[in-house]
């Protein structure tokens, strides 16, 4: 894990003042949305097919700081749409860091180069740049050519500036193994503090559902990606149990109030990648009033194939503090690529035609258009 010791103190201290207290539920990291609207259409979004009206809406820097009083979290990731359309971000990001909050600007780095005179490097600053692999698999995650080489270049002059820069990769269907890792090498040579990397997650308002992995895929997939990367020091941006669970060898289920959202729309339930189920007008509200036991892997089907970390890594770290060594061996070892994987949470999913329960496995469904005329801004 590549994460600054500074910030894995801030953020330990802040988990076991909460245990201290007896809080069951607590945040790890807020999920900011500011806006929608975006400056690419990628085929795996499921964030900007909102009408005009709502993709124009914005949270205001007043927005922006109750969020983070409310809930707490040491930890904001500002993503969108992206990000650094909103005219106010400058002002967004730096309350943040005048509140000791670490923060992930999100970003597909398309505006970042004309914008980065507006920030100043800090250790509670990171650009977190998304690319989905290498050259030919981001472009054609992003349904635009050019952008992986201005992507790279951005990065360079970050780095070069003293910034803080991590990448966002999101696998899906199709990936190569060996793919994976000369990406993860090629991260490496860039210099970039760590890569978090997860399986995506089906969106149902993403134009393709055929793009995403599923459970067992997954697993396989990061089990592969591993063994290739045995020995070379990758970075990662993540807790060692969350790419011990991506490699199949840890039964968890989510804790989706970990990463909790705030949008234009309010406090987002249950988490950060479901949609229609309902906001919440404050992140006290979203706590208490949320049906939590109608959600996760094995409860809600459109939980069946989530892998992803805004759900899981707080159920990794929270792993970690139950068991230290555990978590140090994996992190010293790396996750365990053969053998039998852990066991899956049962898929128990309540049969409404035939009024009883049934096992079902998870699975998505097909449709929809790759790279369609979709709203951006350009």
């Amino acid at each position: 894990m590549s994460v600054p010791l500074v910030q894995q103190y801030r953020v330990g201290r802040y988990i076991i003042e909460q245990k201290l207290k007896g809080v069951k539920r607590y945040p790890l990291v807020l999920m900011l949305e500011p806006l929608f609207r975006c400056n690419l259409a990628c085929a795996g979004c499921g964030k900007i097919d909102y009408p005009d009206e709502i993709l124009d809406k914005r949270l205001s820097f007043d927005d922006c700081m109750a969020a983070i009083d409310e809930c707490g979290a040491p930890i904001v990731s500002i993503a969108g749409g992206e990000p650094l359309i909103h005219k106010d971000m400058r002002q967004i990001v730096q309350g943040f860091i005048d509140r000791k909050k670490f923060v992930y600007l999100c970003t597909n780095a398309l505006l970042l180069e004309r914008k980065m005179d507006e920030y100043t490097p800090s250790p509670y600053l990171t650009f977190s740049i998304h690319l989905d692999g290498n050259r030919d698999r981001h472009d054609a995650s992003v349904c635009r050519e050019g952008v992986y080489d201005k992507c790279v270049e951005v990065i360079k002059q970050a780095l070069g500036r003293g910034f803080r820069v991590t990448v966002n990769c999101t696998l899906f269907q199709g990936e190569a193994p060996e793919e994976v890792a000369h990406f993860m090498d090629d991260m490496m040579k860039l210099g970039v503090e760590g890569v978090t990397i997860s399986p995506g997650y089906s969106y149902e308002r993403a134009p393709r559902q055929d793009v995403f992995l599923k459970r067992t895929g997954s697993k396989q997939l990061f089990r592969d990606i591993f063994k290739l990367g045995k020995g070379k020091g990758w970075r990662f941006n993540q807790s060692s149990l969350y790419l011990d669970f991506l490699a199949g060898n840890q039964t968890y289920h989510c804790t989706p109030w970990g990463n909790p959202t705030r949008n234009v729309f309010g406090w987002q339930k249950p988490c950060y990648l479901l949609v229609g189920e309902g906001y919440a007008k404050s992140f006290k509200s979203l706590m208490e009033d949320t049906a939590w036991e109608k959600y996760g892997t094995g409860v809600n089907p459109k939980c069946a194939d989530c892998m992803v970390h805004c759900g899981y890594e707080a159920t990794a770290v929270n792993d970690t503090f139950k068991s230290p060594l555990r978590a140090l061996k994996v992190a010293l070892a790396g996750p365990r690529t053969e053998g039998d994987m852990a066991p899956e949470v049962p898929f128990l999913y309540e049969d409404e035609q035939a009024g009883r329960p049934r096992l079902v496995a998870g699975e998505n469904v097909g449709g929809g258009a790759a790279c369609g005329d979709r709203k951006r801004v350009a």
